[in-house]
Formats: structure tokens, C-alpha cells, sequence
């Protein structure tokens, strides 16, 4: 399966530029309250096209970004850039387009049984499969965007920073969080991106645009635990994150609390409380739940193999940490939020 979900690629990758940005809407003062969208106005997915022509210098600009003084140093952060290498597949050297989604995303909650109480936990929504399998995300591609049989078509998410590639090609706009906001979305979305052979259409490069309601809100500054969010700049620690702790092993450092913690793996805080995600309906999922004999295992840090395993497929989990990572993070970040 590929790895289009590895989330702070998607979370936190890019977006550091700011002194670039443009504002959306910048007349008037105050926050700008939209009507709530009916549930018939979530488009399953959205789709912009980048020509290959563009290609090289995004590569280029994307560079500059790396090298500027708004990226975090923390050594976990840097580490999500490496794979980002804009490469191509080898058979794919007569590429002509880029093709830039996102799908719409619900984030889950699942039952742990403890101490015979069904405790409620968050699964935010790039950690789970939802019905957007690579398969069927392809087939749609196919038949929606590329509309030509035969034509090659490779999924290239790992090897490009997503959130730059949708600003850019007109996907989306960047919230204060420094997140994706897409038309009818939210920042409710996964992003992906393939390359195609196929000589599709292009969009207008859009440059890089900050959502206007963002500029007199700063409630997800606010609501963020551990204040990566920055209130008089919009460029956001990504050091500090607590995302970018919780999906690894290991101690958390001294600033991130145990109440800090508000889903099994990363943080929708900034997202929660967004006036913009608020018009969005029907966010939300359940998964099956986990059976008290098996969370006790996990707390205790005494589950099989097959135990483990068995949670993850019953939960729908992405491997988002190495496979021998999985029971000890799981451990450390299901008991900070049963026994909070």
C-alpha cells in the first residue's frame, strides 16, 4: 500500500513561506461567518492539473523554502523532508501532467473498554483507510480526469510535498494553521498526487494564498496546546507540534503535558475549532471498537503480535510508525488519554 498518508507531510510539510502569501479577502474587519454548507455540497474529492512545463521550477521555488529562516530545525521535522524529491517514476519520462487531489476526510472515534466504561478516543483521518483505497482512487482518475484508456499513471504522493503542490496549482489555501483549506472541505481533506502521461489541461499557477477569514481570527493559536501557532505571524513551530511527537517513539519532551493529548495519534485541535471546518457537516465516523481485554494488554505493553495486528486492521490504522514502534507508542498514547 503506498504511503499517501504519512501525515506530517500532509500536516506540517510546507507552508513556511509566508512573507509570499497572499490574503484572501482582505476587506472588512472582524470574522467573516459563512452559512453552514448542506451535506449535498461536500464533493467527494476535488482535482487541479499541473503541466509538466511547471515542474522544474516548483522544484526549484520548493528549494528556497527549505533554505529559508520560517522552516523548524527540530531533527524529526527535518527528517519528513528527505524523501521530497519531486522525482518522477523511471517510465514515466514522457510525463505531461501533474494531477493534485483531495478527498474529503472524517475523522473516527472508537470505543476503548476500560475498567468496564467505553472510553471515547479520537482517530484523526490520516491515520485510518476510509473508503478511498488506492484502487479506487485510481479507477476515478481514470475515468473522471485522464478520460484516455491506456495512458500511464503513477501515484507520486511520497516523493512531493503535497500542501505546496495544492497552493500552488489552485487547490486549496493555506489556514493560519498552516494547513490545506479546500473549497467545500475544509481542511477536512487528504491530499494526493499522480503524474500522468496524459496531456491534460492546465491550471493557472496560484501562488501561495492565505484563507482571508484567517487574518482577524486566531482561535486555533489559541486552542493549540502547546502554542505552536504563532499570533502576530503566520508560521507555525512545527517543533513544538504535538503531532510531531505522538506518531513517534520515544519520551515526550518536558513542555508536552499529558493533558495535552486529545487523539490516539496527532491533534485536531486547530481543526475543531476553526470557524471555517464549523460549516462543514458530517465530520465525523466510528470504527469498531476494542475489547477491554485488549486494551488492558496494550496498557500494560504485554499484547501479541496477533493481538496487535488484530487492532490495527480492526481500526483501519496506516503503519504510521515502524511496525516495532507500534505496540510501545500505542501503549504511551492510549494511557495518557484512558488514564488523563
Amino acid at each position: 500500500m503506498t504511503t499517501r498518508r504519512e501525515f506530517l507531510k500532509t500536516a506540517l510539510v510546507a507552508g513556511t513561506a509566508w512573507p509570499s502569501l497572499r490574503v484572501l479577502g482582505q476587506g472588512g474587519r472582524g470574522r467573516m461567518m459563512r452559512s453552514p454548507l448542506d451535506p449535498s455540497q461536500i464533493p467527494a474529492y476535488r482535482a487541479k492539473i499541473i503541466p509538466i512545463d511547471r515542474w522544474a521550477g516548483l522544484k526549484a521555488d520548493f528549494a528556497k523554502i527549505l533554505e529559508s529562516d520560517g522552516v523548524a530545525r527540530h531533527k524529526l521535522f527535518q527528517a519528513y523532508f528527505k524523501p521530497l524529491d519531486f522525482a518522477l517514476p523511471p517510465d514515466l519520462k514522457d510525463a505531461r501532467s501533474i494531477v493534485v487531489l483531495a478527498t474529503f476526510a472524517k475523522s473516527a472515534s472508537v470505543d476503548f473498554k476500560y475498567n468496564g466504561q467505553a472510553r471515547s478516543v479520537s482517530v484523526p483521518f490520516q491515520y485510518y483507510q476510509d473508503e478511498w483505497t488506492p484502487k479506487r482512487l485510481q479507477a476515478a482518475i481514470r475515468a473522471d480526469i485522464v478520460k484516455e484508456p491506456g495512458r500511464k499513471l503513477a501515484d507520486i504522493s511520497p516523493r512531493v510535498p503535497l500542501k505546496y503542490l495544492a497552493a500552488r496549482g489552485g487547490l486549496g489555501v493555506f489556514g493560519r494553521n498552516n494547513l490545506i483549506y479546500v473549497d467545500g472541505m475544509g481542511s477536512y481533506c487528504l491530499l494526493h498526487a499522480y503524474v500522468t502521461d496524459a496531456p491534460l489541461a492546465g491550471d493557472p499557477d496560484a501562488g501561495l494564498q492565505l484563507l482571508g477569514e484567517c487574518r482577524h481570527c486566531s482561535l486555533c493559536d489559541r486552542a493549540c496546546p502547546t502554542a505552536c501557532i504563532g499570533r502576530t505571524q503566520f508560521i507555525i513551530d512545527a517543533g513544538r507540534c504535538v503531532t510531531l511527537f505522538n506518531e513517534n517513539a520515544g519520551d515526550f519532551p518536558n513542555f508536552v503535558l499529558p493533558s495535552m493529548h486529545s487523539a490516539l495519534m496527532g491533534c485536531l485541535k486547530c481543526q475543531d475549532i476553526c470557524p471555517e471546518n464549523r460549516r462543514i457537516p458530517e465530520v465525523k465516523t466510528t470504527l469498531a471498537g476494542v475489547a477491554e481485554e485488549e486494551t488492558k494488554a496494550i496498557l500494560k505493553g504485554k499484547p501479541s503480535e496477533a493481538m496487535l495486528q488484530s487492532v490495527r486492521k480492526q481500526l483501519r490504522l496506516f503503519p504510521a510508525v515502524p511496525a516495532a514502534d507500534f505496540g510501545p507508542v500505542l501503549k504511551r498514547n492510549l494511557g495518557m488519554l484512558i488514564r488523563a
